[in-house]
């Protein structure tokens, strides 16, 4: 638990200016070995912006620094034209619902995998639309 505090206490500091997932989504063959044997990782996708937005409840973060701390500065490190709403730049942006409430629910996951320790967790938070370059590549919103 101080390894959580710490990390908290970083990213409100502005210590750590990234939020970033290591998306390691391997297979059931992959994970259900011995610990020892098995691939590291788990599925970072589908979770991470539900509990991102735990930061912002817990008053960690506002919604303006956790949204640098995903897109801007991320986009800076790697010096791409990214992360930023402007005139030519590419409409890439991600709608959300900050209060959508769900449950972790690894078996609607769209990754090829499942292994995560979130299952079953109460979040609040979803992407309703992913659109990159302008078009809709994501509809989290569609019924069903």
């Amino acid at each position: 638990m101080q390894d959580v505090q710490a990390i908290k206490k970083g990213l409100k500091e502005n210590v750590i200016d990234v939020i970033a997932t290591d998306h390691a989504p391997h297979s059931s063959l992959e994970k259900d070995v011995e610990f020892d044997y098995a691939a590291s990782g788990i599925v970072g996708l589908e979770t991470a912006l539900p509990l991102a937005l735990r930061l912002v409840t817990e008053g960690v973060l506002t919604m303006g620094s956790l949204i640098e701390k995903c897109a801007v500065h991320p986009a800076q490190i790697l010096g791409i034209p990214k992360g930023t709403l402007g005139r030519g730049c590419d409409a890439d942006i991600t709608i959300i619902d900050p209060s959508a409430a769900g449950r972790v629910d690894v078996s609607r996951f769209k990754s090829k995998s499942r292994n995560s320790p979130f299952n079953g967790w109460e979040v609040e938070g979803r992407a309703c639309y992913t659109i990159v370059k302008g078009r809709i590549v994501e509809d989290g919103c569609a019924p069903g």
